[in-house]
């Protein structure tokens, strides 16, 4: 009797076993659905595309188990609350740029890039082979999200002005459009930095609440009709050497996805970082002659604006480090990235491309 009970019992705790792995296999395959909140509208179609890029990549390599709903800027929350809206889990995945919470910590900008900095190239290689992405995960483990590249604008134009900026003195009480570190160093040279919505910055120029505004580059600024208001297109954007988006994930809906699906998503952002730069460079020429052929008066930052702006950018970054511990350690660490990636360039690519743009120039002569 004893024997039987035994055994009874024996299959009972098996079946309960079987159970449990059977739920546990289950719960790895799950259907999951979450919501990815933009910073962009949907007419931008390679800053929003990207967003659905990834979508469309999870959703296929999981075979429609793990998906994801995009949402424009501001039909879930307003542009510039991807980040809120991320920590407090109320969506589970946000596409934005990190200096666009600049106010919130100073540090989060070195993610989207720092004035005077790395090239996208520089950039992806510090993120995925230079230990970018351990010291960046520190800072953002503090906010409840984890963080991964998300797309590169590359090289940013200087922006577009209602007239002429010859000399630094020319900068003095000039509304700009400008966010992070790039608006505290026109700040310095006596401009006024604004930081407006994606969506109203044509208005704003347009009715004279701005004199000049930064956004990406020839393909989405020819999107925003920005040469209809503003004449003067500046370059080079030295305050984005490169502008690396990035995804946002809850902290808690991330600890809670199947470790399949973590790898899809972790492999699906890689390939969309970098189909979001490769589109940039593919489109950026043919639109640059379009907006020239339309009017847009393409002028140069003055040897004197760019020493000054750069010297103000050491002084920001120097007081920076004495204050703001997260702001130090990942800097300090940025730092002798760049320092070493711009050494290695100069041997070797710098070379390259100006014995190049020696050739082209001689056959546009």
């Amino acid at each position: 009797m004893k024997r039987r009970q035994f055994i009874s019992r024996a299959g009972i705790i098996a079946g309960a076993g079987i159970g449990a792995l059977s739920s546990a296999q289950a719960n790895s395959n799950a259907k999951v659905k979450w919501r990815m909140t933009s910073s962009f509208p949907k007419h931008l179609d390679l800053l929003f595309g990207t967003s659905q890029r990834l979508a469309d990549s999870i959703y296929a390599m999981s075979d429609g188990e793990f998906e994801i709903q995009v949402f424009a800027a501001g039909e879930l929350v307003p542009s510039t609350q991807v980040f809120d809206a991320i920590q407090n889990g109320t969506v589970e995945v946000g596409h934005t740029t990190s200096n666009y919470y600049h106010g919130k910590n100073k540090a989060l900008s070195i993610d989207t890039c720092l004035p005077f900095g790395l090239t996208t190239r520089m950039q992806n290689a510090w993120y995925y082979a230079g230990g970018g992405t351990e010291v960046l995960r520190e800072l953002f483990d503090k906010y409840n999200i984890v963080n991964f590249p998300g797309g590169n604008s590359n090289t940013q134009m200087g922006g577009w002005f209602r007239k002429e900026v010859k000399t630094v003195d020319d900068l003095k009480g000039l509304k700009f459009r400008i966010p992070g570190f790039g608006g505290e160093i026109f700040s310095r040279l006596g401009s006024i930095p604004q930081n407006i919505a994606v969506g109203d910055i044509y208005s704003s120029l347009e009715k004279g609440t701005i004199d000049a505004t930064e956004f990406v580059g020839p393909y989405d600024d020819q999107r925003l009709g920005l040469q209809e208001v503003a004449p003067y297109y500046y370059t080079p954007g030295f305050w984005e050497g490169s502008a690396m988006l990035t995804f946002y994930v809850n902290k808690d809906a991330w600890a809670s996805l199947p470790e399949k699906y973590k790898i899809i998503f972790e492999r699906a952002a890689a390939e969309a970082n970098m189909w979001m730069s490769a589109q940039y460079d593919a489109k950026s020429p043919e639109a640059l002659a379009t907006l020239i052929q339309n009017g847009a008066k393409l002028r140069s930052f003055s040897r004197e604006i760019l020493q000054a702006a750069y010297d103000a950018a050491q002084e920001i970054y120097a007081e920076e480090v004495e204050v703001n511990e997260d702001f130090r350690r990942i800097y300090t660490h940025w730092k002798a990235f760049l320092n070493k990636e711009y050494q290695w360039f100069r041997v070797n690519e710098n070379i390259f491309q100006q014995f190049m743009f020696s050739q082209f120039r001689k056959q546009t002569t």
